[in-house]
């Protein structure tokens, strides 16, 4: 089977190296025909090329792996190879959780398919899982640490009794976090891998802008403070909850009882946990990132679609997300307490009090509300 890459940054040179060496009789059946990079100072390799529709129109290729990232023109480019009749495996989680929905019904309507483990968990197999699962079973839940570049941060902040500024600075310099880390550090990485693994666990498509999100960029060492003198552990997690007539879905940090599976997960880790009705708690662990644990995600797609093994086992239908169905005790530090008087439980000082039990929906309507730069939410779960 032949493939044509776009991009040959960290993630495509990493497919194209697993391709090329072909360690494997699956992967030996393989190969890159062309190889789609951004200017002329890249192509050192015969196969590459400055134009996509290259790529794109070649009817000897039958698969697109996208590995550029952003929104376009990677849209576009995947768009364009749906409509011609060509599968596609993606790592671009931001982009295919914004267009799922745009996306899925062009390879319905030209009998191909989506591929996206490498979009969420880097080289473990969490949608693999999921769809295994699905097989014989209901999903009720999930819940995991999606990132490693906050696991990383909120890990060492905690062992160090160190400033967010100081790790989030070591977390650069050690390539975990980009330069701008926005999307690592307020959620939205997250964000995206909780939508796609609602697409798969529930067969829902939902809105990301829907999806709740409270990050770490205001968290600060009396937080964690708090949360070790009462034998706790902060990690962000990334969470699903199908109600059937809606889903639940959500980011934001945690103060986890220390006894909880995820509270020892290291460093720049991820750890991803299904709930299921049969089989209970399935739980991954791994590296979330890096270019050849998500490279081997991407390929071992290809060779799926080589198998002829479809991985969307139904279609997907549009479902709300009601957050209102999700309750719990939040931990909040606010530069206005009074803005959250009414659900307060308890003070803990002069500007940080824990809430009684309420839904998340009234949590997200008074942070939003309350307009404080300097708030820090985080679930309390003992």
């Amino acid at each position: 089977m032949k493939v044509g890459l776009l991009g040959h940054g960290v993630v495509g040179g990493g497919v194209r190296k697993i391709i090329d060496d072909g360690l494997t009789w699956e992967v030996r059946e393989l190969e890159v025909k062309k190889i789609l990079v951004r200017d002329a100072s890249e192509c050192i390799d015969p196969r590459t090329t400055l134009n996509a529709d290259e790529i794109l129109n070649d009817p000897e290729i039958d698969v697109i792996v996208e590995c550029m990232g952003g929104l376009e023109p990677a849209h576009t480019y995947v768009r364009k190879a749906l409509e011609n009749g060509k599968y596609v495996v993606t790592s671009n989680k931001k982009m295919l959780a914004t267009y799922c929905s745009e996306l899925f019904d062009a390879a319905r309507k030209n009998n191909v398919t989506v591929h996206y483990e490498a979009a969420c968990g880097g080289g473990i197999p969490w949608m693999a899982s999921l769809d295994r699962t699905r097989r014989v079973d209901d999903i009720i839940s999930f819940r995991g640490i999606f990132n490693g570049t906050t696991n990383y941060i909120l890990e060492r902040m905690s062992r160090e009794h160190s400033s967010f500024a100081e790790k989030l600075q070591e977390a650069q310099k050690l390539g975990y976090a980009e330069q701008d880390p926005s999307d690592d550090i307020d959620g939205h990485d997250v964000r995206y891998k909780v939508s796609l693994s609602c697409v798969k666990a529930f067969d829902t498509l939902q809105n990301i802008e829907d999806i709740a999100v409270f990050g770490i960029r205001n968290i600060r060492e009396e937080d964690l403070a708090w949360c070790a003198r009462n034998n706790l552990a902060c990690k962000l997690l990334g969470s699903g909850e199908y109600y059937g007539d809606c889903i639940s879905a959500y980011v934001m940090p945690v103060f986890l009882d220390n006894e909880d599976v995820f509270a020892d997960i290291p460093l720049n880790f991820n750890a991803i946990e299904s709930n299921s009705l049969t089989l209970g708690r399935a739980m991954f662990v791994g590296q979330g990132a890096g270019s050849l644990p998500t490279a081997h995600a991407v390929v071992q797609n290809i060779i799926d679609i080589v198998k002829n093994q479809d991985p969307e086992i139904n279609d997907k239908h549009p479902v709300p997300v009601d957050n209102s169905r999700h309750e719990g005790c939040y931990y909040i530090r606010t530069a206005d307490p009074s803005a959250f008087a009414g659900i307060k439980a308890e003070d803990i000082s002069d500007t940080a009090l824990l809430s009684r039990k309420v839904s998340l929906q009234e949590i997200v309507r008074l942070a939003n509300q309350a307009e404080d730069d300097t708030l820090f939410i985080a679930e309390v779960r003992k």
